[in-house]
C-alpha cells in the first residue's frame, strides 16, 4: 500500500495461472477475477489493469489468445477498472493473468490481521473449485458442473466487499491456493485468535463430497494438508470427505469475513439479499492451543 494522501492510497497486485478450464474466454474471466480479489478483500476500488500473457505461438491459435483478452477485459470492466496494456511473450505453456492497481482509504483499509474475539465468520463463496477443476481435467464431471462452477470462479467479489465495508468489517482475506483452513490459519496467526470453523455450515459447491470419494484431489491440496500440521485441530467425528474440502486449493474463491457479532444478523440478512451465502461459518476466540479448530 502506498499512502497519496490521508484519505487516499495505491493497493497494487499480480496474479496469473495456467488454464483450469478449456474454454479461453472463460479462462481469461476466472483468471481477471482472481486476481481482482486481491483488491476487494482489502476493501479497495480497481482502477487499472495490466495483462500478463505467455503463449506458445504456432502451437495454438491465436483465436485462443484474443479469447481469453476478451474474457479478462469484460470481467475488469465489469469490477470498474480499465486495462490500460499488457506484455506477452512466447512461452511453451499457455499462461494468462493480471497485474491491478486499487485505490484504497488507508483509514478503512481491511487486512487479515483485525479479527476480534466475538466476531462471527462468513464465507462468499462455496468451496470445492479444485476437485471439481481437477474432474474436469481428468474429464470425469457433466457439463452442468463445469458451467457452474466456471459461472462462481469467473463472479467478482465486489458485492461482497462492498456490503462487508457497509457493516463494520473487522478482517477479510479471499480464499485461493492455500485453501479455507490455509486462508484462515492466516489470518488466525496475523490477528492473535483462534478461529473455530463450523465445518457443517460450510457453502459447498454440488457433489464434492462425491468428487473425494472418487480421488479428484488436486495434488495441492496434499501441500495444504501438510502445512496445516500442528497448526489445526479438526474433530474426529467431522465426514472425512468434508474434511477434504476444507484443504482443498481454490481458484477465485470467496471473502472469509470477520463481522463483529451485533452487526452479525444484518450482514447475512445483506448477503442473503444478494444471492450470496449467509451463515455463519465460524466465530473468532481468545487465543487456544491450535490457532484453528474444526468442529
Amino acid at each position: 500500500m502506498f499512502i497519496i494522501a490521508e484519505n487516499l492510497a495505491l493497493v497494487q497486485t499480480v496474479d496469473f495461472f495456467p488454464p483450469i478450464v478449456d474454454d479461453p474466454y472463460y479462462f481469461g474471466q476466472i483468471a481477471a477475477a482472481n486476481a481482482l480479489s486481491d483488491v476487494f478483500a482489502m476493501g479497495g476500488r480497481p482502477l487499472t489493469a495490466l495483462n500478463i500473457i505467455g503463449f506458445p505461438l504456432g502451437s495454438m491459435p491465436t483465436s485462443v489468445f484474443t479469447e481469453i483478452l476478451k474474457g479478462g477485459s469484460e470481467k475488469i470492466e465489469e469490477s470498474g477498472a480499465v486495462v490500460v496494456g499488457g506484455h506477452s511473450i512466447k512461452d511453451s505453456e499457455l499462461k494468462y493473468g493480471v497485474a491491478i492497481t486499487g485505490l484504497v482509504d488507508p483509514r478503512r483499509v481491511v487486512s487479515n490481521a483485525g479479527a476480534r474475539p466475538g466476531d462471527k465468520l462468513f464465507l462468499t463463496k462455496p468451496l470445492g473449485t479444485g476437485l471439481i477443476t481437477t474432474g474436469i481435467k481428468r474429464n470425469a464431471v457433466d457439463e452442468e458442473l463445469i458451467e457452474t462452477v466456471i459461472t462462481q470462479m469467473a463472479a467478482l467479489n465486489k458485492t461482497a466487499a462492498d456490503l462487508m465495508l457497509a457493516h463494520d468489517v473487522h478482517a477479510a482475506t479471499d480464499i485461493t491456493g492455500y485453501g479455507l483452513l490455509g486462508h484462515a490459519y492466516e489470518m488466525a496467526a496475523a490477528s492473535g485468535v483462534t478461529i473455530r470453523i463450523f465445518a457443517e455450515s460450510l457453502p459447498l459447491l454440488p457433489r464434492v463430497r462425491e468428487l473425494v470419494e472418487r480421488q479428484m484431489i488436486p495434488a495441492g491440496a496434499g501441500d495444504n494438508r501438510e502445512y496445516m500440521t500442528g497448526k489445526a485441530h479438526v474433530a474426529d467425528s467431522l465426514d472425512k470427505r468434508l474434511a477434504a474440502v476444507l484443504f482443498d486449493p481454490q481458484t477465485s474463491g470467496g471473502l472469509f469475513i470477520a463481522i463483529p457479532s451485533d452487526r452479525a444478523d444484518e450482514f447475512s440478512q445483506a448477503l442473503a439479499k444478494n444471492g450470496l451465502p449467509e451463515k455463519v461459518v465460524g466465530a473468532v476466540e481468545p487465543p487456544g492451543e491450535y490457532p484453528i479448530v474444526v468442529r
